[in-house]
């Protein structure tokens, strides 16, 4: 299957199926982990032909997602003496993901990069959209640029030596689409188990469209693309105050998706029951949903790191019942806080 997305300045496939032969007439520089080195590296260098193809291995782990890590890749390409027409390939998850395309964007000014997404998080949501970027204290992802991949293959396979946490921390993400957009998708999740093969590949096809249909009308997140950070808001500060290493970002996000949820709740959006079958939908694959915050003042202040907040507001991006969802910077204060005290401890 191959959904197509179609950008101002940018138009790629996004193919779902088995790895293709990839044939490039220049040199490639394929970033990965020591995980999926081991695992499958060998099958990925077998599905490339370059001029000239190198592998460098960085750190795996959220911890090491900074700009000393993009140093060490953009130091590989020097190296390498990759030019203007060389491409990148990030073959890993939304970490290496991240952190390719930000090397790419910046490497003599931005060459070319290809997407090879391991996990189910990165296959349904990080590969697609051109996101890049670093975290640093203040946040995650503060550091980074729009760049947009030239084309991204999923191939469902690597899912096979997946752990069953970082499948759950996938999930977490297309519960997210289905809960902003799709109802009928949300109600098909709540009656099928994506752990089965071929359920998983439809899981896949339907975020990815969903994500491809979003990107194409709001490249650069000025509006409708916000809302694919339901969830986010609240689980970067998740995220954040436990050092990167605590939760998955997917763990997160579901983290946050219920913090959403229950102040969807307090303004009258969202219903009680509603709210209930989303947290259910998250603990059927595992997914954490309680989360204990010390500091409830503390944990509000580091929402004005959000890019998505202005000034002082804050912007929240809230679900309308199930299968839709506003962007909103109308909470107050008092309002956010009343349900960030009911996750104290």
């Amino acid at each position: 299957m191959t959904v197509n997305i179609t950008l101002p300045n940018a138009s790629y496939d996004i193919n779902i199926d088995k790895l293709k032969q990839i044939k490039l007439n220049t040199k490639v520089v394929i970033v990965t982990n020591p995980t999926i080195s081991n695992l499958h590296l060998d099958y990925v260098l077998s599905r490339i032909e370059a001029k000239e193809v190198s592998v460098v291995t960085v750190k795996d782990g959220e911890q090491y997602k900074h700009m000393q890590t993009i140093e060490d890749i953009l130091e590989h390409c020097f190296n390498q003496k990759l030019n203007r027409s060389s491409i990148l390939i990030a073959f890993g998850g939304g970490v290496i993901g991240d952190m390719t395309g930000f090397a790419a964007s910046i490497y003599q000014r931005g060459i070319d990069f290809i997407q090879i997404p391991t996990t189910l998080l990165s296959q349904v949501d990080a590969s697609v959209g051109g996101k890049t970027g670093v975290n640093n204290k203040f946040g995650k992802n503060l550091v980074g640029a729009f760049h947009q991949p030239i084309e991204v293959n999923i191939d469902p396979y690597f899912l096979t030596t997946l752990p069953k946490r970082e499948f759950s921390a996938g999930v977490a993400e297309i519960i997210k689409m289905a809960v902003c957009f799709n109802i009928e998708f949300f109600t098909w999740l709540e009656q099928n188990d994506i752990r089965i093969d071929e359920n998983t590949k439809i899981a896949i096809a339907k975020s990815v469209e969903t994500k491809a249909w979003v990107v194409s009308q709001d490249e650069k997140e000025k509006g409708l693309r916000a809302a694919l950070n339901y969830g986010h808001t609240f689980g970067h500060v998740v995220e954040n105050e436990t050092k990167y290493n605590t939760y998955l970002h997917g763990e997160a996000v579901g983290i946050g998706m219920v913090m959403a949820n229950d102040l969807a709740v307090k303004i009258g959006i969202m219903s009680v029951d509603e709210a209930l079958r989303v947290k259910t939908l998250l603990e059927k694959y595992d997914i954490p949903t309680t989360y204990c915050i010390k500091d409830v003042d503390d944990f509000y202040e580091h929402f004005f790191l959000d890019k998505k907040s202005l000034d002082d507001k804050i912007k929240f991006i809230l679900p309308i019942g199930i299968g839709d969802c506003k962007i909103t910077d109308e909470v107050s204060r008092e309002t956010a806080c009343a349900v960030l005290r009911t996750f104290s401890c």
